[in-house]
């Protein structure tokens, strides 16, 4: 076993360095799709609340969630979530008038961080305040948490591939001890595996670095449905450690000791024992997708179903296929592995069937349409994948064709080696896979809300006006809010509102839209549509009363579509 050690390691610094190579991944998998008020918006009133709506289920982080007065004056409460709207409330500012900054971070439904910011104003715009300090993720939580995945799949695949091979195929005179060594090492891998994941929770929320973490974090993070499942997990494990230590014990007395036992005595793996120990397997398995983009995804019953039957194949198939590397080609008589690999085949060959399907099911709930599988990051990587799938499909096929032959020689050893070289950077591709937005969020991504428009004061001798457009952008949809004052600072309602858009350079006609007057009554809302790309002036012609009235000016730049 020695001797292939640095054979296996040398394969774990491929598989890691596929992470690292692999660009950046972005961790925020729930879009903002709109807020209250709206983003670049002016309103008349400061509010008593403010909310962020976002594509999916989200949880707050605390202490990461406010809302910012112009002045620089923290002024919201304790935010709550209710699904996928984010409630803060806010008590009134000692200074209201203004553009207010409402900075968030909150964990998505498929427990990635989500951070953004989004500014409104309150009577006129200003200048915007800062929040206290920006939040991103730590290079250190970056590069650990594709890591501790790809460790919780490495381990995944230790325990189910051997653990499979001995309950159902091993071999009656060989020895166990070479399989029950990769079942723990896959065990206690996946314990390593889970306790990372919950102790870097947190530090994705925060933006702190790994080892900037406090209990009471800790405490929140094992609380909260994550942690609930990944504790379930270690529950799960530690039960199934227990179980077949009790079982492994035997294998651990000299052969001469177990050779003089009783027939009847000596230790079986029976039918109920399998059961339980599959069952329990399956639960196991089943707290990746619940913690993962198939909770999330539009339907979470057959996504986390087909993401259990994913992880289980993929660890018969892998799992196996390193149990026949690291042991069974070694060592075992050949009038043996010409028994046994062709039951193995049939084996690995079902698993990839399942494997196979459960991926399609899996990329067109994830990937969403044609066009993402191409122009997604997420895309990008699930072909990469298939790529190097098709690669070890094809060292299969080979394996295969050595098993039929009924050799089982320094060839087969060379294919199976390929296809767990191969199969180990697969596993640190679904590794980054889960950190990456899936393409069907891309839609979402792209229409997030920012807090783009245009927000100008415009004045005259006979009043002061401040106006907002949002979002400024082809088409129809372009709401315009105006408040009008007199030229000391007071609130002035007119008699007429109107406003007109001219596209310059054009030789086109002005076009003229009225304004609803609101309450407050020097408040008015409208809308203006821009049919086409390029600067346009932007005209309000306001009547204060029945003599008096003027036009004040000013120019957007309305850009083309990307």
């Amino acid at each position: 076993m020695t001797g292939r050690l640095p054979r296996l390691f040398l394969l774990l610094l491929i598989a890691l360095g596929a992470i690292l190579a692999i660009p950046e991944p972005a961790l925020a998998h729930a879009a903002t799709v709109g807020s209250s008020p709206a983003p670049g918006s002016v309103v008349g009133t400061s509010p008593t609340e403010v909310t962020v709506t976002f594509s999916e289920a989200i949880t707050p982080v605390g202490g990461h969630i406010q809302v910012v007065a112009p002045d620089g004056e923290r002024i919201s409460g304790l935010a709550t979530a209710r699904g996928a709207v984010l409630h803060i409330p806010v008590r009134t500012a000692a200074h209201p008038l203004g553009t207010y900054l409402i900075s968030f971070r909150v964990i998505s439904a498929d427990s990635h961080p989500v951070g953004g910011a989004i500014t409104f104003s309150v009577g006129a715009p200003s200048a915007r305040p800062q929040a206290a300090a920006a939040i991103g993720t730590h290079p250190s939580v970056r590069i650990a948490v594709p890591t501790i995945r790809f460790l919780g799949y490495a381990g995944l695949t230790l325990i189910v591939g051997p653990l499979m091979f001995l309950l159902f195929l091993w071999p009656p005179r060989r020895s166990r001890a070479g399989a029950i060594r990769l079942v723990w090492t896959g065990l206690a891998l996946t314990v390593v595996a889970t306790l990372g994941a919950l102790g870097s929770q947190a530090q994705q929320g925060s933006g702190a670095a790994l080892w900037q973490v406090s209990a009471g974090e800790l405490g929140e993070v094992a609380a909260s449905r994550f942690g609930l499942i990944l504790l379930a997990r270690l529950a799960i494990l530690l039960v199934l450690g227990g179980l077949l230590g009790a079982r492994f014990a035997r294998e651990r007395r000299p052969l001469a000791d177990r050779a003089r036992e009783p027939r009847r005595e000596q230790p079986r793996w029976a039918y109920p024992n399998r059961i339980l120990i599959v069952l329990l397997g399956l639960a196991g398995l089943a707290t990746w997708p619940l913690t993962g983009h198939a909770i999330a995804a539009p339907m979470p019953a057959v996504t986390v179903t087909v993401g259990v039957v994913h992880l289980a194949a993929m660890g018969v198939w892998i799992g196996g296929l390193v149990t026949l590397l690291a042991i069974l080609l070694r060592g075992t008589d050949r009038r043996v592995l010409r028994v046994l690999l062709p039951v193995w085949s049939r084996w690995a060959t079902l698993s990839v069937i399942w494997l196979a399907l459960a991926g399609v099911v899996q990329a067109v709930i994830q990937v969403g349409t044609p066009a993402a599988l191409t122009g997604t990051g997420y895309g990008r990587l699930l072909l990469a994948k298939l790529g190097i799938l098709v690669l070890v499909l094809v060292a299969a096929a080979v394996a295969r064709r050595f098993v039929r032959r009924s050799e089982a020689g320094p060839g087969l050893r060379r294919t199976v080696g390929i296809e767990v070289a191969a199969t180990a950077v697969i596993l640190a591709l679904s590794a980054v896979l889960v950190q990456v937005d899936p393409g069907r969020t891309a839609e979402a991504q792209a229409g997030a809300v920012t807090g783009d428009g245009v927000s100008q004061t415009l004045t005259c001798p006979l009043y002061t006006l401040q106006f907002n457009i949002y979002p400024v952008e082809l088409g129809e949809y372009n709401t315009v809010h105006a408040f009008l004052y007199t030229p000391e600072g007071k609130p002035l309602p007119p008699a007429e509102w109107q406003i007109s858009t001219q596209l310059a350079g054009q030789g086109l006609e002005a076009v003229k839209e009225p304004l609803l007057g609101l309450n407050p009554p020097h408040h008015a809302l409208g809308s203006v549509s821009f049919p086409l790309p390029g600067t346009y002036e932007i005209a309000f012609t306001i009547r204060v009363d029945d003599l008096n009235r003027a036009t004040v000016k000013t120019t957007v730049t309305v850009p083309p579509k990307p």
